[in-house]
């Protein structure tokens, strides 16, 4: 697995075996990511630990992702809308906006996030379960290289 042309390109395609193993690893490395940040003061509960996360990884994220939909025939406007909306959520969040004086969300941040999850789970079933193009599309050859039928 070329790691450079998984994760610091947008272009070509990619299987759904290729995306839950790239998604395994980024996971992975945001857990490595938040462990170093802790250990210098900026763990998950700072107000930039999420933030330097999410900026290490929206990258590789988005390429993976896009890759992908593109696999389906797709530009993938649905996952561009997706990150986002996950990057303005994460900020919010990190900033502590839309959180009433206690720990809990207000409930315009309950009803943004309850939208958010939604829409995750739509992308998720996109890219890592349904089954990409047969054959050549318009982004380039069949990652499992079959020929159209």
């Amino acid at each position: 697995m070329d790691f450079q042309q998984l994760y610091l390109t947008n272009s070509g395609r990619i299987s759904r075996k290729t995306w839950w193993i790239g998604t395994l690893l980024l996971i992975v490395a945001s857990f490595v990511l938040y462990f170093i940040l802790g250990l210098v003061g900026l763990g998950v509960t700072s107000t930039f630990g999420p933030i330097i996360v999410y900026l290490a990884l929206i990258f590789p994220a988005l390429n993976i992702g896009l890759k992908r939909r593109q696999d389906r025939d797709n530009d993938g406007t649905d996952y561009k809308i997706f990150m986002g909306l996950s990057a303005v959520v994460t900020l919010l969040q990190a900033f502590n906006i839309g959180n009433a004086r206690t720990a809990s969300p207000d409930m315009w941040m309950t009803g943004v996030s309850l939208l958010l999850g939604i829409f995750a789970i739509y992308i998720v079933v996109q890219i890592g379960f349904l089954k990409g193009t047969t054959g050549p599309n318009s982004y380039g050859p069949d990652p499992l290289g079959y020929a159209a039928a």
